[in-house]
């Protein structure tokens, strides 16, 4: 039996709408507008979050984001370019194991098959140009999602601002674990805690948010301006918060220049985007050591994927992932 006046769990699925924008707008409702533009879709209790790199090509960062936040991929191809290939590198660098092909001017599979080689986008499929098709494939996706009604939550803050009678509200999303109304989360890196007054997914209601939830948390005892993004809603005390790595830094095939002491770097993890600066280096060229420090705090799991880039590497921006 559900609570008065709340709604019952629905299933969310995030999907990066990547390599030509425009096709996010023929499949759901548009919502928040930022670097990555999301729209919705939305079923019964069954939900869609579209996501758009609103300013891909010209920051890198903005494509990260997307695919960064996304369980499915959906590839518009309409020409074979270096774009192309960064985004198709980002995808698998994020581990975007599931995804389609939307094919257009006369461009077949064999044209992109070299590309997709020794990477997780060997798995994807492909699918017709009909935005009607493509709408209930991604319901019915979306309706296999199945809550994990366990572990302890954590949110990365995309947008902060204050409402008028609510007061502070984030945007973001559940990247592990749940979030229950009346939760008091640390707000890392800072030294501040938070109560969560209200949870909203879709604009309805809820008491508990899950794993993959875009969400909207009105909060209590903080101010909008004293966050930011890339901040980390959590009460779990495994979460790392540090300002210098060592770390194995796994440089992408198509990277040729040496990692080099004084390079500037930056690190895509969760809704955070960080200058760092190479402090060391050592061991294998391909492989690399290398010992980083970051204007910012990273914010971080044990083990958890960042992706490197070097945003002067002209067509290819990104350089590797770090096992954190």
């Amino acid at each position: 039996m559900f609570l008065k006046g709340l709604t019952p769990s629905m299933g969310n699925l995030n999907v990066a709408a990547v390599g030509v924008l425009g096709m996010a707008k023929e499949l759901g409702k548009k919502g928040t507008v930022s670097d990555i533009t999301i729209y919705d879709l939305k079923k019964g209790h069954d939900t869609v979050s579209i996501l758009e790199p609103s300013k891909y090509p010209e920051r890198i960062n903005s494509l990260y984001f997307c695919v960064n936040l996304a369980e499915l991929a959906l590839v518009v191809v309409d020409k074979i370019d270096a774009a192309l290939g960064e985004t198709l590198l980002m995808l698998d660098c994020a581990g975007v194991k599931r995804g389609v092909f939307i094919l257009r001017d006369y461009i077949t599979p064999d044209r992109i098959a070299p590309l997709l080689k020794d990477t997780v986008l060997t798995n994807y499929t492909y699918m017709p140009d009909d935005p009607i098709v493509i709408r209930e494939f991604l319901l019915e996706e979306a309706a296999k999602v199945q809550y994990v009604n366990e572990g302890l939550g954590v949110v990365p803050i995309d947008h902060h601002f204050n409402v008028k009678g609510v007061g502070t509200v984030i945007l973001g999303y559940v990247a592990q674990g749940v979030v229950n109304k009346h939760d008091n989360l640390k707000v890392l890196p800072t030294k501040m805690t938070a109560l969560v007054r209200s949870i909203q997914k879709h604009d309805d209601d809820f008491d508990t948010a899950y794993r993959g939830d875009r969400v909207g948390l009105a909060l209590k005892n903080i101010e909008a301006e004293d966050l930011d993004r890339g901040f980390v809603l959590t009460n779990d005390p495994a979460m790392i918060v540090t300002s210098e790595v060592t770390v194995q830094l796994d440089l992408v095939k198509y990277w040729q220049s040496p990692i080099k002491e004084g390079m500037v770097l930056h690190l895509g993890h969760w809704m955070q985007f960080l200058p760092c600066r190479v402090k060391a280096v050592s061991g294998d060229v391909k492989k690399p050591k290398v010992v980083l420090t970051l204007e910012k705090p990273l914010i971080h799991y044990k083990g958890s994927r960042a992706v490197a880039h070097y945003l002067e590497g002209g067509k290819l921006r990104i350089v590797g992932t770090i096992d954190l």
